[in-house]
């Protein structure tokens, strides 16, 4: 399995959904940088379960325990190995999921590929691994201080923010547990999760995040471009189903003369339809982009499947899950952005030697 992220800055990850522990190793994160533990402690916070009412109600600690590559607060330049403990495992709650498929989840294709799958809160395939990049994107957080990175929720369902940032106040996105900077919106969308989640059903939306202050020249054509990396790194969370960055899947419908990003004499642009990435390569200017979810696949209602034995059954969902996992992939979607945007840093220093 492919269970690396990074050329420079890698994060190797390992531990299932209900086995007695999460962790990783950090390769290549530069020496001699404090760390602040509250700060990494509070990122794992955003994305914890049993946080609010309008996600799953398991209820970790999400404590990670640093094990090498740290000596008195600060970096070492070894490899940083971490684990994070699970604590409240109900694999009983999955019993009745064991030699059944839940439609649009990775139990038949990881039974298909493996020949067996670890049906205990879905194993390797549980967004509960995430928490692992979470570690390593607020590290990357730190190094990259001078870089900001805001993710919120742009929309849940049919609810939906304007597509554009720039009168979003982003010190609002942490005030409600839906993380929309639009309170109004927020508490729509907040309603809308809590009846979806009373009906037993599941409902999907999108996060856009807009990275400020980001150099010009990260990215590496002609196959690591940045926006590359990045979608990658975005698709390879857990029930996305689409990335687009800058004017994305509307470009399409414009033409050039409209599209095209005008020059001033400082270098800037008039508009930021490229969405901060020209060529591949940052130009300076805001990236931006957006990732759509899907619904999550188990439901806490009766739904019509297949068995091992390719029988019809019906079954019904038990456990905790969440109704909607845009909230809690707030923090996730910043992670692996701060990871990428190093490691794209790192390539780009090598270069100039």
């Amino acid at each position: 399995m492919a269970n690396s992220l990074g050329k420079l800055f890698k994060l190797t990850t390992f531990g299932e959904s209900h086995g007695p522990a999460i962790g990783g190793i950090i390769d290549g994160c530069p020496a001699g940088y404090s760390l602040d533990f509250n700060a990494i402690q509070q990122e794992l916070n955003r994305r914890k379960p049993g946080q609010s009412a309008i996600v799953t109600q398991r209820k970790e600690p999400d404590e990670v325990k640093f094990l090498s590559g740290i000596f008195e607060g600060k970096t070492t330049g070894a490899s940083i190995g971490f684990q994070i403990i699970n604590t409240n495992q109900k694999s009983k709650d999955y019993s009745d999921i064991k030699d059944t498929f839940r439609p649009s989840h990775a139990d038949y294709t990881y039974t298909q590929k493996y020949g067996l799958r670890d049906y205990r809160g879905g194993g390797r395939s549980s967004a509960r691994e995430t928490a692992n990049w979470i570690v390593a994107g607020a590290i990357a957080k730190q190094i990259l201080s001078n870089i900001k990175i805001h993710a919120y929720t742009s929309s849940v369902g049919s609810l939906s923010l304007p597509n554009t940032y720039k009168s979003l106040d982003f010190s609002k996105i942490e005030s409600n547990p839906v993380r929309c900077p639009d309170v109004t919106m927020a508490n729509q969308m907040i309603d809308l999760i809590k009846s979806t989640k009373k009906k037993g059903d599941t409902i999907g939306g999108t996060i856009t995040c807009v990275v400020q202050h980001i150099p010009i020249g990260l990215g590496e054509p002609i196959f690591d471009k940045l926006h590359a990396s990045l979608g990658h790194a975005m698709l390879s969370i857990n029930a996305v189903k689409g990335f687009e960055y800058g004017s994305g899947f509307e470009g399409s419908t414009m033409l050039g003369s409209e599209h095209n990003d005008a020059f001033e004499i400082n270098g800037s642009t008039k508009t930021n339809y490229s969405g901060g990435i020209q060529g591949g390569i940052s130009n300076g200017m805001d990236l931006y982009f957006r990732v759509a979810f899907k619904p999550v696949a188990t439901l806490l209602q009766k739904y019509d499947t297949i068995n091992k034995a390719g029988e019809a059954v019906s079954v019904q969902g038990k456990g905790r899950h969440d109704p909607c996992v845009v909230p809690r992939a707030v923090p996730i979607v910043e992670a692996l952005t701060a990871m990428v945007l190093l490691d794209h840093t790192l390539l780009h220093n090598a270069t100039k030697f």
